[in-house]
C-alpha cells in the first residue's frame, strides 16, 4: 500500500501535513474526511518501513503525548477526540503521522492497546498492556499517569547508561589517539636522529623503535582489532541465542561492570513489574512482560523459570529465591510486600532503592576508570621519555668529552 505525504485543513482551519498509508486517493481522502480534515493536496512518497513500528519517538515526545492524553481524559474527553486533539497540537511530524495511524485504527473499532501494539518501537509490551488493563477496568486516566511515570524513568535510565558508557569512552579515544600520535610522528624523528650518530641504543629504547614501527606500518591493525571483536560479538549476540545467554552470563562476571550490569536490570524488572502490577496487570503478565526488559539474556531466563513456578503455585518470593539471580534484599522486600499486601509499594521500593545505587555505582566507576586511564597514558608517557631521552644525554655526554 503506498505511503501518500498530505496537506489538510482541520475543522478550525488549521493546515495539517503528515503521512499516511492508503490504497489511492479516493481511500486517502475518505481516510482523511473521518479524522476531521479536508484534503488539500497529496502526494505519493517512498514506502520506508515506518507504519509497520519501525519509527521511534523521543522520551520529551512520549511524555507529552500521554500528559496530554492523562488530561483530556481526565477532563472526560472522548477518546477519539482526545487523539485528534494531540494529534493537531503536536508539532513533531512522526508524533503526529504514528497518532493518525492510531486514530485511523480506533475509528475501525481496534482498542487502543491493540493499535499501540502495531507500533513496537514507538510503544512496547509494557504500554500496550498498560493500556489494556486501563480499558478493561475503564480507567485510561490511571494508565496515562503510569505512562508518564515510566517514561521519565526510563529516560533518566537511559542517561545514567550514557553517562556510564560515554565518559570512559571519550577519554580513552584521547589518549589513544595521544599515544598513536606520539609513537606515529614525534618517537620516530627523534630516535631518526639517534640512530643516525651510529649509538648503540639500550633495551627499552629498542623496544620504543620497534613499538614506534608498529604503529607506522600496522596503524590499521590497532583500529581494526577492536572494530572486528565489537562487531564479531554483535553479530553473534544476533545471530546465536546460545552466544547472546552466554556472553549476558560473562557481562554480569566482569569486575565492576558485572555489579552494575545487574543492578541496572533489577532497577529495570522492580519498575516494570511495580508499574503493571499497580496497573491491575495480571502477576504472571507482569512478570513476562518484565522478563522481556530487563535487558540480559541470563537474567531474562532465570525470570522465565520464576515465572513458571508462580504458575504452579509457587509463592513470588520464594520463586525469586530459587531463581540464584536476585539479592537477598530484593526477595526479602518481596516478601514484605506478599505478606503485607502491597507488593506494588515494595516494589517502588525497591526501584528507588536500586537508582540510587545505580547512580553511587556510577560515579564509583567513574572515579575508578579517570585515575587509571590516567596511570596507564602516565607510564606510557615515562617509557617515551626514558627511552628517548637517555640516549639523548648520552649523545650530549659524549660530545663533552
Amino acid at each position: 500500500m503506498p505511503q501518500y505525504a498530505y496537506r489538510a485543513m482541520n475543522d478550525a482551519g488549521r493546515q495539517v501535513r503528515g503521512k499516511i498509508n492508503a490504497g489511492n486517493e479516493s481511500d486517502l481522502y475518505s481516510q482523511l474526511n473521518k479524522l476531521g480534515l479536508m484534503l488539500v493536496d497529496s502526494k505519493v512518497v517512498k514506502e520506508r518501513k515506518i507504519l509497520g513500528g519501525a519509527r521511534s519517538i523521543e522520551a520529551r515526545e512520549k511524555i507529552q503525548f500521554f500528559v496530554h492524553l492523562e488530561q483530556l481524559q481526565a477532563a472526560g474527553v472522548p477518546l477519539l477526540d482526545s487523539l485528534t486533539d494531540v494529534r493537531d497540537s503536536t508539532d513533531v511530524p512522526r508524533l503526529r503521522d504514528l497518532t493518525t495511524d492510531i486514530i485511523n485504527d480506533v475509528q475501525q473499532g481496534t482498542p487502543l492497546s491493540e493499535a499501540f501494539e502495531k507500533h513496537p518501537k514507538a510503544f512496547g509490551d509494557l504500554y500496550a498492556a498498560l493500556v489494556a488493563a486501563g480499558e478493561e477496568s475503564g480507567n485510561l486516566t490511571a494508565s496515562f499517569q503510569h505512562l508518564v511515570r515510566h517514561v521519565k524513568w526510563e529516560d533518566a535510565i537511559r542517561k545514567k547508561i550514557i553517562k556510564a558508557s560515554r565518559y570512559p569512552a571519550v577519554v580513552l579515544v584521547i589518549i589513544t589517539g595521544m599515544l598513536m600520535f606520539m609513537m606515529g610522528f614525534v618517537v620516530p624523528g627523534i630516535v631518526g636522529f639517534l640512530q643516525s650518530n651510529n649509538q648503540s641504543l639500550p633495551p627499552i629504547t629498542v623496544a620504543l623503535v620497534v613499538t614506534s614501527e608498529f604503529v607506522q606500518n600496522y596503524w590499521w591493525v590497532i583500529i581494526l582489532i577492536p572494530i572486528s571483536v565489537i562487531s564479531l560479538i554483535a553479530i553473534l549476540r544476533k545471530t546465536s541465542d546460545r552466544m547472546r545467554y552466554a556472553f549476558s552470563c560473562l557481562a554480569l562476571r566482569l569486575p565492576r561492570f558485572g555489579p552494575l550490569i545487574a543492578k541496572l536490570a533489577v532497577a529495570r524488572f522492580a519498575h516494570f513489574f511495580s508499574v503493571m502490577f499497580q496497573s491491575g496487570v495480571a502477576i504472571l503478565q507482569c512478570l513476562e512482560v518484565a522478563q522481556r526488559v530487563v535487558g540480559n539474556r541470563c537474567l531474562e531466563e532465570s525470570l522465565k523459570i520464576v515465572r513458571q513456578q508462580v504458575q504452579n503455585g509457587e509463592p513470588l518470593s520464594q520463586a525469586m529465591r530459587n531463581s540464584g539471580q536476585f539479592p537477598s534484599l530484593v526477595t526479602r522486600m518481596v516478601k514484605i510486600g506478599e505478606d503485607s499486601g502491597n507488593l506494588g509499594g515494595v516494589m517502588d521500593n525497591v526501584t528507588d532503592f536500586y537508582d540510587k545505587d545505580v547512580d553511587e555505582a556510577i560515579d564509583a566507576m567513574i572515579g575508578m576508570i579517570e585515575p587509571a586511564l590516567t596511570v596507564v597514558s602516565g607510564v606510557v608517557m615515562a617509557w617515551i621519555v626514558v627511552g628517548v631521552m637517555g640516549p639523548i644525554y648520552d649523545s650530549l655526554s659524549n660530545i663533552g668529552l
